[in-house]
């Protein structure tokens, strides 16, 4: 895990605005990183601006980059305290702004893209919604997005395996989402590293498929831990798969047993009622009282 391994190191993140504006940072051997373009954060100062490196690393923490144990804690605190700070920074932005953000994980192909699709054509006029992406390469699901009706940034980590409060931030700088807005933040797929990196969100959003096992929560328990809500997509193909929906539940409740379970169809439209119900109700909180 990335704690551990200190595969974070000298790497490269791109950002892709609309415009494919690109922005390229350098990441220096004391683990800060110098950006050569890009808008800042609203509330972010110039010292925290890519206060965190870009994860680097093969194979998602290769064994090859492991180092002494004292390296290790040293640059797991260094590594983690940095993100932190920035991810304040951003909660405290989103809370002033009344932008409720949240982070969906999950692992490759689980249908992550295709439920922001679908929940940006439905709730077009009711919800301004914004998006960042996030994968290794390419800018493709950016571009869905785009086609779907919302404003989207492109980030892309290299070999990075999760996005990071820093990389969010200066998506943030480049979207610049309104008061009251809906901010969807769409991690690398993987269920392992995003777990440990807060971004500033206001919660998790965990999606399992069908597709897979039903004892991912138990394979998986930090990230099952670590998220508010589960969303169980594509059950328009349970009776073409091997995959208990009780047992998927009873394992993620046995991690989490206050975790929020949604079962939905992005692609047919079964179960999205309670997914858009549970959005509005956690826009209202976020707004507060007026």
């Amino acid at each position: 895990m990335c704690e551990r391994c200190g595969c974070s190191g000298n790497d490269h993140t791109q950002l892709h605005s609309p415009s494919e504006r690109h922005v390229l940072e350098h990441v220096h051997a004391d683990g800060t990183a110098h950006s050569h373009a890009g808008g800042q954060h609203p509330h972010i100062h110039e010292d925290h601006q890519g206060a965190y490196a870009a994860h680097g690393g093969d194979d998602e923490c290769h064994p090859r980059h492991h180092v002494h144990a004292p390296e290790v804690i040293d640059l797991k605190m260094r590594v983690l305290t940095k993100n932190d700070e920035v991810a304040e920074i951003n909660r405290t932005w989103f809370a002033q702004q009344k932008v409720l953000a949240l982070n969906l994980v999950s692992s490759p192909g689980a249908g992550k893209t295709t439920l922001l699709e679908r929940t940006i054509r439905d709730l077009r006029g009711t919800i301004p919604i914004y998006v960042i992406e996030g994968d290794q390469a390419t800018a493709n699901d950016a571009a869905r997005i785009r086609s779907a009706g919302a404003p989207a940034v492109q980030v892309n980590t290299g070999t990075g395996c999760h996005l990071e409060a820093a990389m969010v931030a200066r998506g943030v700088a480049e979207l610049q989402p309104p008061g009251g807005s809906l901010l969807l933040i769409e991690n690398v797929g993987n269920l392992v590293c995003p777990a440990m990196f807060d971004l500033g969100e206001r919660a998790k959003v965990v999606i399992l498929s069908t597709t897979e096992g039903d004892d991912k929560p138990l394979k998986y328990p930090h990230m099952f831990r670590a998220a508010e809500i589960m969303v169980l997509n594509k059950i328009d193909l349970l009776p073409h798969v091997d995959f208990d929906v009780q047992h998927a539940v009873r394992h993620a409740r046995a991690i989490n047993p206050g975790i929020t379970v949604i079962a939905l169809s992005a692609r047919t439209g079964e179960g999205l009622d309670a997914w858009y119900e549970w959005l509005h109700r956690e826009i209202e909180a976020d707004r507060g009282p007026t």
